[in-house]
């Protein structure tokens, strides 16, 4: 392995930036000696959030950036005009070999484009989509795509399957990962056109593990490994995974304090039940990488703490250890031949 897996991180991105950026990356340099972060930004705000901190100084490097992307820009205009912006300075740093990866918690819209027409898709990839891990009882399972291509085809959700399965297996270490599509039903007839037309071929792609139609309500359970579907259903079903997830705990927390007794109770049961909410936390999984790409390009939520930007820097190791895009290209690569 190289000394550093270099990781660009656009530290002006999200609600919580540069403050949560810089201490994510300042924990994930702490945590892991094999990475070195390049902070594109505000070099004065940067270098003024880093100052609190002790952490070697060979693994973090700050690229000055004047120029910042907000959320309700448009995307396509905002890559070509603010040439100085922090996403697009590390996303060039990612183009030119400097970095291995990217990861921001800023523009969703300008990460899509600015990924697919400066990093560029690997040959042979239609659409590339973003794919997030989300928990389930058996462990976690892969979204895909989740807010990338919300008018896909049946050939780009084939291609999701593979790259899902390729994710899944190399990165996350799961043999033969189940594939199953989301659908309104368990029956190969049910659906609508996408799923219908697009369920027989991957019934009969030989290099997918297919195991039919998946129900919302049978995700959390983990009954799929990757689970396949254009981005308007993967955005509903992973809005809705953090909505419900967020009003359990809380009312979980409600419920413990309303009298003595549940109090008492909920002493005893703190250690054990914050074990199992930490599993079902999102942040803990990092970001959402945006497949079939020509570097890793990783998306985390606008309002990432810390926590999930440390957790999307060290996901970048195992992926580019994994030699990740050249498996996809492998694999799409079989397809064409």
């Amino acid at each position: 392995m190289a000394e550093f897996v270099n990781v660009a991180v656009d530290a002006m991105g999200g609600d919580n930036a540069p403050v949560e950026i810089v201490k994510g990356a300042i924990d994930a340099v702490n945590e892991n000696h094999h990475v070195k972060v390049y902070l594109t930004g505000q070099e004065e705000l940067i270098n003024r959030e880093l100052a609190k901190y002790t952490y070697n100084k060979d693994q973090i490097e700050v690229v000055h950036a004047s120029e910042v992307i907000e959320t309700a820009e448009p995307p396509v205009m905002a890559i070509r005009r603010k040439k100085d912006s922090s996403i697009v300075k590390a996303l060039y740093l990612v183009k030119d070999g400097t970095c291995d990866a990217y990861v921001s918690a800023g523009s969703t819209g300008a990460t899509l484009v600015g990924g697919q027409v400066i990093v560029g898709r690997i040959k042979g990839v239609e659409r590339p989509p973003l794919a997030p891990l989300i928990p389930t009882e058996k462990g976690c399972s892969l979204l895909i795509d989740c807010g990338a291509n919300v008018d896909a085809r049946p050939s780009h959700l084939v291609q999701f399957a593979k790259m899902g399965s390729v994710y899944m297996e190399s990165v996350m270490g799961v043999k033969n990962p189940k594939v199953g599509i989301v659908n309104i039903g368990a029956e190969e007839e049910k659906g609508n056109a996408l799923v219908k037309e697009t369920y027989p071929l991957l019934k009969n792609c030989p290099d997918i593990h297919f195991i039919g139609s998946i129900e919302a309500r049978d995700i959390p359970a983990g009954d799929a490994d990757v689970i396949v579907c254009e981005a308007f259903v993967g955005n509903v079903i992973l809005k809705m995974y953090e909505g419900v997830g967020g009003t359990l705990i809380k009312k979980v927390k409600e419920g413990m304090m309303t009298s003595l007794r549940s109090k008492i109770g909920a002493l005893l049961v703190k250690p054990a039940l914050k074990n199992t909410l930490k599993a079902f936390d999102l942040e803990q999984y990092g970001g959402a990488p945006l497949l079939g790409l020509n570097g890793l390009v990783v998306k985390t939520h606008g309002s990432s703490s810390s926590i999930e930007i440390k957790n999307s820097i060290l996901q970048c190791i195992t992926f580019t250890e994994q030699d990740m895009n050249q498996k996809i290209k492998e694999k799409i690569t079989m397809e064409e031949n």
